[in-house]
């Protein structure tokens, strides 16, 4: 793989206390080791050599746990939200001069087990400035919230998911820095920025098949305690 990507770390993890009350939630403990160790595993493996973490609450704690990456045989560079959260968004347009003209963007609790190159090659080959991946949900694990058509994203909407909705926004994207210049500086979350490519026919999509864990609230955290335990156990 080429492009860098950029995992979003900085949120306050409010679904998690009082668990997350004095350790970030890429710190939370998941099969005997913190998440985000986890998660750059998973990286590696799919061939990502350059990551940028996007940090916020307790952000120094996750920089003084991964350092610069040389245990995984990455480079790991870090972005700070600063005084104010600037949301998911925000935190991306603050990383740009880490991250470059295009790159990958993966939720900090999120494990997905996907094709990363598949995804990076069907962003460079659709020219458009942004890449959605998305999963068939149909309601099982979270309310889905995308209307994925012939290949195309119709319609994306966190807050206010409709009947007709039978995907969700799987985790991992993809964007051009220019995605951004259409959009006023300060806080912004990640879903608008999306929806406002979809407006514009400039955001591609890419269907993920396997299932996506997450460690954003308690129920996802067992399970996904559950899966990484059954994965990492001695066969």
């Amino acid at each position: 793989m080429t492009l860098p990507v950029a995992v979003l770390a900085g949120g306050l993890a409010t679904r998690l206390r009082p668990l997350t009350e004095r350790i970030p939630k890429a710190l939370v403990d998941v099969a005997g080791k913190p998440f985000v160790e986890h998660q750059l595993d998973l990286l590696r493996r799919h061939g990502v050599n350059r990551v940028v973490l996007c940090v916020g609450h307790l952000g120094e704690m996750v920089e003084a746990a991964v350092g610069d990456g040389s245990r995984w045989g990455i480079t790991v560079r870090y972005a700070y939200d600063g005084e104010r959260p600037l949301g998911t968004g925000g935190a991306l347009r603050q990383a740009l001069p880490l991250l470059g003209e295009r790159f990958l963007v993966l939720y900090g609790d999120s494990y997905l087990d996907c094709d990363y190159a598949a995804v990076e090659a069907a962003f460079i080959a659709s020219g458009k400035l942004g890449l959605m991946t998305v999963f068939r949900n149909a309601d099982r694990w979270d309310r889905s919230n995308v209307v994925f058509r012939d290949g195309r994203i119709v319609r994306h909407d966190k807050r206010n998911p409709a009947p007709d909705m039978s995907y969700i926004d799987y985790g991992l994207g993809a964007l051009q820095a220019k995605a951004f210049d259409a959009f006023p500086a300060g806080a912004i979350d990640l879903s608008a920025i999306y929806e406002g490519l979809i407006a514009r026919n400039e955001l591609a999509g890419f269907e993920a098949t396997q299932r996506f864990y997450e460690v954003g609230s308690p129920s996802g955290l067992e399970e996904t305690r559950r899966y990484l335990s059954a994965r990492e156990r001695p066969r």
